[in-house]
């Protein structure tokens, strides 16, 4: 299993999201709200709060971009092989609408073959609380085997 899956099944929702801006610092920028987390599968709440905000006071692109890369990253560490690694290698998004409300942001690769060693994409979507698509994103991680 996965340290970080374990460790969120030890912790909980509420001191695993905490814990997780000490493992990768700037993921505390954006105070991400881990809700759901398994095997294939991760989820958060993006808060619509003033430190992520733009210009036009909405959800930033970047702040989308940071909250992505979590979502995908604990997905593909849940979902590798056990002894294999893995790391972001690119990112491809999509701004669709304004994020003006608090949003759901969803990684959900239970249809992805993370079996191989290689570039596997990831995908990820950023919901508003009408549900409707404010952001996708791909993610390429490099996955290497042990």
């Amino acid at each position: 299993m996965s340290q970080f899956l374990a460790m969120y099944k030890q912790m909980g929702n509420e001191m695993f999201s905490q814990g997780i801006g000490q493992v990768a610092p700037y993921f505390a920028t954006i105070d991400p709200e881990i809700v759901d987390f398994k095997e294939g599968y991760c989820e958060l709440v993006l808060r619509n709060q003033k430190k992520v905000h733009n210009h036009l006071g909405t959800v930033h692109a970047i702040a989308m971009c940071n909250a992505a890369e979590l979502v995908a990253g604990m997905t593909t560490d849940a979902s590798i092989p056990a002894g294999a690694r893995w790391i972001p290698q690119g990112m491809s998004v999509e701004y669709v609408a304004k994020a003006k409300t608090d949003l759901k942001v969803v990684c959900d690769a239970q249809e992805v073959d993370f079996s191989e060693p290689g570039e596997v994409v990831v995908p990820v979507a950023a919901l508003d609380d009408a549900g409707e698509t404010c952001f996708t994103a791909d993610i390429t991680m490099n996955v290497k085997h042990a």
